[in-house]
């Protein structure tokens, strides 16, 4: 404490004004009443004073909460999803209430996750946070029990989803889906030559294989289930890695190996069929992975359906070229 010309102490300050001898004290008595509440400051309203320029998204990220969502055979699965929230936002506003899209979420937390649901929280997040447009992905595993392919054994596959849905300033609601693929490349080349050295030089070789991801993104009109989507891709690339596997099993999937050989530039083109003959599917982009057990590096491949305004094959080293079309 200081003390002033009429004698009494005055506190003291640090170089911002700021007394220093706050009490350090946590009253868990305190009552809120709605008088406090409204004098608290709330800085986030107040006008921008840093450089007018508006913010296409900004929002929360990897925000967690467990949901539900409806299985195409019936029934509910449980689900732990990781959310990311975001609105645009003016440039003459300083900031956006982050905590009203954490809030907004809790008020469906016991509905099921669908396309209607993720339209009333994006229009809810228009209305509450006052802005022109809003975006909200949810990103979750998805299991499905599959099969072994002849020990009649089953175990559970984990697919990474994601379910997005965007507004834009006009108005128009847009819907798209995200899965990760898991499959196994045998590389026809390492195949041809490893017949050549057998039948030559009566030589034992193994072709190389390697463990692969497509990254499918699509947009959609109409539902589409989660299992739509994966029976596709099953169809274009067969060769799906496998969960619980004996000796016979084992040998059936080298045998696959062998009947279903692919490049990288194959296995999107073999996933383009599949997505471009889907009337439900408006739009799409496929980006596959063979992280490849010859060489050092991967090999990638990107394809796009091709729609005006829609996604492109633009190739981000880091990523895969975002989310929804640019």
């Amino acid at each position: 404490m200081a003390t002033a010309k009429n004698g009494k102490s005055q506190p003291t300050a640090n170089k911002n004004g700021n007394p220093t001898d706050l009490k350090q004290h946590y009253d868990d008595q305190f009552v809120v009443t709605p008088e406090y509440r409204a004098s608290l400051p709330d800085l986030q309203n107040r006008e921008n004073t840093s450089p007018k320029v508006e913010i296409q998204h900004v929002g929360i990220h990897n925000f967690k909460i467990p949901m539900h969502v409806r299985r195409r055979e019936g029934g509910r699965q449980a689900i732990h999803c990781s959310v990311t929230g975001s609105v645009s936002l003016d440039a003459y506003k300083k900031g956006i209430n982050m905590s009203r899209i954490i809030r907004t979420f809790y008020e469906y937390e016991d509905k099921e996750l669908t396309p209607d649901l993720l339209q009333n929280i994006v229009i809810s997040y228009l209305e509450k946070l006052e802005t022109s447009s809003a975006r909200i992905a949810i990103a979750f595993d998805y299991p499905m029990r599959v099969p072994s392919l002849r020990s009649g054994l089953s175990g559970y596959q984990y697919y990474p989803v994601v379910f997005e849905s965007v507004i834009s300033a006009d108005g128009i609601l847009r819907h798209f889906m995200h899965l990760d693929f898991e499959y196994s490349s045998a590389c026809p080349c390492s195949y041809e030559l490893g017949v050549h050295a057998s039948e030559t030089r009566n030589i034992a070789v193994v072709p190389h294989s390697q463990r692969s991801i497509a990254k499918i993104s699509i947009e959609y009109s109409r539902l589409l289930w989660i299992e739509d989507l994966v029976e596709l891709c099953r169809r274009a690339l067969v060769t799906e890695t496998q969960v619980m596997v004996k000796r016979e099993d084992e040998q059936a999937f080298a045998e696959m190996n062998g009947a279903y050989l692919k490049f990288v530039e194959d296995a999107v083109r073999l996933l383009y069929t599949e997505l471009d003959n889907e009337e439900r599917i408006q739009d799409f982009r496929v980006f596959a992975n063979h992280m490849e057990s010859l060489h050092s590096h991967d090999a990638i491949s990107v394809v796009v359906k091709g729609v005006e305004g829609g996604y492109n094959a633009q190739i981000d080293p880091f990523g895969y070229g975002g989310m929804m079309p640019r």
